[in-house]
């Protein structure tokens, strides 16, 4: 196996089996590995919660859907299941799960009783790290690419899947995602490069068998050096927790809001133009903000009722940033199309088709959560940056 690298940390040995997540090939090399090293420990790259679910059919039963949206969840769960849905449908025609290798690694390790961790960071804070550490634009590519990958059926051969391991292949991906999406590459890769090398660096055993996806052993070695020297620290506490916002985003939401009620006031109480053009400009408001969310709950096939709901909602909840239209709309699809057991139990597969995207009751929802949410926020844009600008015209004439 040429994807094995073998790391001297002192007397200690870290060997770690660069995999590629959907391959066949991996999987049987992890038994392999583990069974011919017997290590003294055995560190996987993944997470307690995507184990979980990986694991656990009943998890989606589980969860509230209502509460979900409430706590304003619903867009990391789409995102969660988007990302999946993509991974799956490359392994499909492999007949390999996702992450089958890291499973298979558990089930050997306790097999042959051998300790084993889940050494990766909470898929939940590296989403909401990536996402909080995007800029707006940035953001607008992940939209992009996430909203596009349910369109998309790519299949990869066998080879190609293998491939992936090579680090010329690797090297190129790398590059590439750091020039169209620098700050996503450091929060995905560079940031997990150093949580699992720490996490690996700090279990106990004086032999380490670590599988981790071949993306991650070159940064991984790299730190595991750095660490065993002491230049760098095994606090992981910087990167471990989801960024607080700064001042300027935490008022941004309420910007536009705050000048929109301070035009009605603008204009009622200092003249700055007739109550007629006040309701020319609020007609329009209305208008734009309320159809921009019709057609994202149109794209999302919403109910009539809840697409009837979506405009008259969304020019009110743009003024209120701490909830938004997804909110009523999510929710009004889920009392009118309650997801059943059937849907909570094809989940798995429906993310792996588009269609199944718009069939399953459990994943609609969230689609019309988000599409609705994602047309008010076009609407807030459009409808009001010029009557913004329009007001501030008007002061200057004063």
């Amino acid at each position: 196996m040429n994807n094995i690298t073998r790391v001297k940390i002192g007397n200690r040995e870290v060997i770690l089996l660069g995999t590629a997540h959907v391959s066949e090939e991996s999987v049987k090399e992890v038994e392999n590995l583990i069974r011919n090293e017997m290590p003294d420990r055995v560190c996987i790259e993944i997470d307690k919660s995507r184990y979980t679910s990986l694991t656990k059919k009943s998890i989606w039963k589980e969860l509230s859907i209502p509460e979900v949206l409430k706590q304003r969840k619903g867009f990391l769960l789409l995102a969660n299941l988007i990302l999946s849905s993509f991974q799956k449908r490359l392994g499909l025609d492999l007949g390999v799960k996702p992450g089958e290798e890291m499973i298979k690694a558990i089930k050997v390790s306790e097999e042959l009783g051998i300790p084993f961790s889940f050494c990766d960071r909470e898929i939940q804070t590296t989403l909401k790290r990536a996402w909080s550490k995007t800029g707006f634009w940035g953001k607008n590519k992940m939209l992009a690419a996430m909203i596009s990958s349910i369109f998309v059926n790519e299949k990869l051969t066998r080879e190609e899947i293998e491939k992936l391991k090579e680090k010329s292949a690797l090297q190129n991906m790398m590059e590439e995602l750091s020039q169209y999406m620098p700050s996503v590459k450091t929060v995905l890769i560079d940031e997990r490069d150093r949580f699992l090398a720490t996490k690996i660096f700090n279990s106990e055993g004086n032999k380490i068998v670590a599988v981790v996806g071949a993306g991650h052993v070159d940064g991984i070695v790299t730190w595991l050096n750095s660490l065993y020297t002491g230049s760098a620290s095994p606090d992981l506490s910087d990167i471990d927790v989801v960024p607080s916002k700064s001042f300027l985003s935490q008022v941004a939401p309420f910007i536009i809001p705050v000048i929109l009620v301070s035009i009605i006031i603008g204009r009622i109480f200092l003249n700055l133009g007739d109550l007629n053009e006040l309701y020319k400009m609020w007609s329009t408001w209305i208008i734009i903000n309320g159809s921009l969310s019709v057609i994202g709950a149109v794209i999302a096939l919403s109910h009539p009722v809840t697409i009837i709901a979506a405009f008259f909602l969304a020019p009110i909840t743009s003024l209120i940033p701490i909830v938004g239209v997804g909110l009523f709309t999510g929710l009004i699809e889920y009392k009118l199309k309650k997801p059943n057991v059937d849907d909570f139990e094809k989940i798995s597969e429906d993310i792996t088709t588009f269609k199944g995207f718009y069939k399953n009751r459990f994943i609609h929802i969230l689609l019309v959560f988000f599409f609705s949410n994602l047309g008010s926020a076009i609407g807030t844009f459009v409808a009001g940056v010029p009557m913004v600008a329009g007001f501030i015209s008007n002061l200057f004439r004063l």
